[in-house]
């Protein structure tokens, strides 16, 4: 054994030893392991070039759980792969001049090599590859049975096209309404594309959000029961006589809007439409000048998140709807804060009661009417009960009773009714006709009996939620497997010709998407139903495809034959899955929507994917950046800085080291390239190890808070680490020859008390994942250790306190505890470490022989005394009474009373 720790040494010999036994294979069934499977899996990286610190948190969690698990029984799987289709790819392609392929190959290639280096227990015989056509195969091949079973169906979608690189962008490419890279405006399109009837399944994903999912944290559960967005309320109709060119009226004569708030009905001051409206559309026919302005307001996001954020604009059409129930004439604007695709492409405007409308009410001088009132803004008002007219006095009139939420009650107290009263939620209609006094709950009822009765509306349910478009004008995704021919539309290419395969030779130049160009994508194919030349579809599939079901192929490798197989049903559902909080809606929603799907076609046996979720929390690092000579924002690295402090001590500037010069200081923000505030592992590494970073990264934060990088912590870490093979190179020879335990004295007895106990915390810290406790736990048991006297007669404790000690930090700094288990001998007599048992705690070693008592003497702590822990209350008075401080403050005296507190204190009155 080597006196001083060499951290590439010894990692590279433990990687070499697992590597040869193939150590991270799992099998279904492993006889080896009696507690059954745990598969526990970290979300699958895009394959950028390089990890972060934010992948090395991610995974060393994943391989914490990984080994403690195994070391408990379980068989335990932790897979990797790639999500190595998407945009970055193409992006690059266009600044490198290299195709996609190759980029996204290269890159995983490096990836992987530095995993490895880290030590990550990954079954690398599961590995896929988004892009890997037997992958995406199934891709297309689900997709098909969606499209037989009515769940896929194609048609139009509005996007954002770039009329420059004659592309269509993603909503995060549309910056002040212009194209990323062209600067181009960008334009609004309606083309064909493929949607998936997700909001078919909305009932029982918010069911199931609410009832089976209990492993997943409150406010991911709550950011996806927000994102279905199940909404109870009417929809009804505005009636109007406008005709389009035809002469016929518009959507028969009726503009539908839906409404959770149909008590404000009467607050209708206008109606708000999409640019896209079929009223907005006839505006522009009639009015050209109009027809312009309407057009601009086509341009931004094509998502609620990104028109909330916007000014809200609009323009009068000079077309006007009437009132469902007073027939009063209703103006109709078009608002670029209403998408056609929500609902019915139309609101209310009611600006008296809804912030939105407010704001256009106000920018427009549109009038603004207030129809719903707290109870205590108004005098007086009837009670719907009964009529009853119920003064500002809150006693109804006649009987001198008080009105509750309830009903009306003798003898309710003025305090009590007045906690109700005060609440903004019990309020009522106003200046609303036949709806005065109603409260807003009856009022909507109400409401939507008088449309109904009219024929002009109903009761319903909406849902945020809308179905899932997958279509991507884009090359680097996987084919959707349609051939169009002249005769026979869009058809199905035919199963056994899966997978329609990705040319990978594409070079993207930013004029298109290259799938239209390649001649070889395209070269012999002809239509399935009547085999007349045809074209291929262009269109690739959503990413969030490739990841809606990956894990599930982890569990089926090599499955030529099916999408998944009789393996997935031993694996899955996932125990844990590990990721980013930036995941919590759409990966999650999706892939609990494709689950759903595969289990409705008979390929699973469950419900829910995923049955716990850890959300970690990202990793921060210091910015430092200022603004050039032409305005733009140059970022700085902060090893090239010196700190400013303010007199409180906070950082408040910075100035370079190379020239002195002024830099500001932004704070952290989370670890970015292009800030210059990520740190590259590697670096770790080379410097100090993986088990330095691991250790690192686990210890200076819970996993699911976020890490504040400091460089002093990574060196205090590589410290700790060489401490404790020093630790284990002092005990070497003492320990070698396997000594016993035996009989322990009082202060050795203590030492190994404090082991157990500290052994017993870890293991609590382990199973509720709390990894940094856990570190600073295995720091407690090398304090307690290195506090030992080396000497024979401690070797026994001191062997079973390094065992102890080397198995609770394992699943953390698995190198160092594979060499420190080999050279100690321990792995000769409990095995590999990789399967050696989990240290139990041994309950005898946490009983104490005695206890410390505090000792008062008439009421005044006066000091402490030992006694037996099995001692009765007779022998504890005796003790007490007899002690050295007793009897000195005593003089003599015989007490009058002796008070026991049992494992507390002793009282003596004099």
């Amino acid at each position: 054994m080597q006196e001083k720790y060499h951290a590439a040494t010894v990692e590279k010999a433990a990687q070499a030893h697992w590597q040869a036994i193939d150590a991270y294979k799992a099998v279904e069934n492993d006889p080896r392991f009696p507690r059954g499977k745990y598969y526990a899996c970290s979300m699958l990286p895009y394959p950028s070039g390089k990890l972060h610190m934010g992948h090395v948190r991610n995974y060393t969690i994943n391989d914490v759980m990984y080994r403690h698990l195994r070391m408990n029984g379980y068989n335990v799987l932790m897979p990797m792969g790639w999500d190595a289709f998407g945009l970055p790819a193409e992006n690059a392609a266009i600044k490198n001049h290299v195709a996609p392929a190759k980029w996204t190959y290269a890159n995983i290639a490096h990836m992987k090599e530095q995993m490895s280096v880290m030590g990550l227990a990954i079954d690398w015989s599961r590995e896929m590859a988004a892009c890997d056509p037997g992958y995406y195969k199934w891709n297309q091949w689900l997709f098909l049975q969606m499209l037989k079973k009515g769940i896929a169906y194609r048609k139009t979608q509005i996007v954002n096209w770039d009329p420059a690189d004659q592309t269509v962008l993603a909503n995060e490419q549309v910056i002040d309404g212009r194209g990323w890279r062209t600067g181009a405006l960008v334009e609004k399109r309606e083309i064909p594309g493929y949607y998936l009837k997700i909001t078919d399944y909305a009932d029982e994903l918010l069911d199931h959000t609410l009832t089976k999912l209990p492993g997943w944290p409150e406010r991911v559960r709550l950011m996806q029961e927000n994102w279905l967005g199940k909404s109870e309320g009417v929809r009804f109709a505005f009636p109007h006589e406008i005709q389009g060119a035809d002469g016929k009226l518009i959507q028969d004569g009726r503009m539908y809007v839906f409404t959770t708030r149909a008590d404000t009905i009467m607050g209708v001051t206008f109606v708000a439409v999409a640019p896209e409206h079929p009223l907005a559309v006839r505006a522009g026919e009639l009015n050209p000048a109009l027809a312009a302005q309407i057009e601009a307001l086509k341009q931004g996001g094509t998502t609620e998140a990104e028109l909330a954020t916007k000014e809200k604009e609009g323009v009068a059409t000079g077309l006007f709807v009437t009132h469902p129930l007073t027939g009063e004439k209703v103006a109709v604007w078009v608002g670029n804060y209403v998408l056609i695709s929500y609902g019915d492409g139309a609101v209310m405007g009611v600006p008296g009661h809804d912030e939105r409308d407010f704001a256009f009410a106000k920018k427009y001088g549109l009038s603004i009417k207030q129809v719903v009132a707290r109870i205590a803004d108004v005098e007086a008002f009837p009670y719907p009960s009964d009529g009853t007219v119920i003064k500002r006095d809150l006693r109804d009139v006649q009987t001198g009773d008080f009105i509750t939420e309830a009903g009306v009650f003798s003898g309710f107290s003025t305090e009590g009714w007045q906690e109700w009263y005060g609440d903004a939620r019990f309020a009522i209609c106003v200046n609303s006709g036949q709806f005065d006094g109603l409260r807003t709950s009856a009022a909507v009822n109400a409401v939507a009996e008088c449309l109904i009765a009219k024929g002009l509306g109903e009761k319903k349910v909406t849902w945020r939620l809308r179905d899932w478009g997958i279509s991507r004008q884009r090359y680097w995704g996987t084919p959707i497997p349609i051939i169009h021919c002249d005769e026979h539309g869009a058809v199905p290419v035919p199963e056994k010709d899966l997978p329609v395969v990705l040319p990978e030779d594409c070079l993207p130049d930013g004029s298109g998407n290259p799938l239209h160009k390649h001649v070889g994508f395209h070269a012999g194919v002809v239509c399935p139903v009547c085999g007349k030349p045809a074209r291929r579809e262009t269109d690739t599939m959503d990413t969030f495809v490739d990841s809606a079901w990956y894990f599930m192929r982890y569990a089926s490798p090599g499955s030529n034959d099916a999408m998944v197989d009789a393996r997935n049903d031993y694996w899955m559902p996932m125990d844990q899955y590990i990721g980013g909080i930036e995941h919590a809606v759409l990966h999650l929603l999706y892939a609990r929507f494709w689950t759903k799907v595969m289990r409705d076609m008979g390929l699973l046996k469950f419900d829910e994917p995923f049955t716990k979720l850890l959300c970690q929390g990202m990793v921060l690092n210091h910015i430092y950046s200022r603004k050039g000579a032409t305005g733009g924002i140059e970022y700085f690295w902060p090893h090239e800085v010196e700190n400013e402090f303010g007199a409180d001590g906070r950082i408040n500037g910075a100035k370079l080291k190379a020239d002195g010069s002024h830099v500001d200081y932004q704070g952290v923000g989370t670890m970015s390239k292009s800030k210059n505030n990520g740190v590259d592992p590697q670096e770790i590494i080379d410097k100090y190890g993986a088990d330095t970073a691991r250790l690192y990264m686990m210890f200076t934060s819970p996993p699911e808070q976020t890490l504040e990088w400091v460089d002093a912590g990574v060196e205090g870490s590589a410290r700790f680490l060489r401490r404790l093979w020093a630790l284990g190179y002092a005990w070497k020879d003492l320990i070698a020859a396997k000594p016993a335990l035996g009989t322990l004295t009082k202060e050795q007895k203590t030492c190994r008390r404090d082991l157990h106990a500290t052994l017993k915390q870890i293991d609590y810290d382990l199973q509720r994942i709390q990894y940094n406790t856990v570190v600073s736990g295995a720091m407690k048991l090398l304090n307690t250790l290195e506090a030992l006297p080396k000497d024979a007669a401690n070797a026994g404790l001191a062997r079973e306190g390094l065992s102890l000690l080397i198995r609770a930090l394992y699943p953390v700094t698995p190198h160092v505890g594979h060499g420190l288990w080999e050279e100690l001998g321990f792995a000769a007599e409990l095995g590999d470490i990789l399967n050696a048992p989990w240290p139990q705690v041994d309950a005898s070693a946490l009983v104490l022989d005695e206890v410390e008592l505090m000792l008062q003497v008439s009421g005044k702590l006066r000091g402490s005394i030992h006694v037996p822990a099995s001692a009765d209350k007779a022998e504890i008075e005796k003790l007490a009474v007899a002690s050295e401080v007793a009897q000195r403050f005593l003089k003599g005296a015989v007490p009058k009373k002796v008070i026991v507190v049992p494992g507390r204190l002793v009282n003596i009155v004099a």
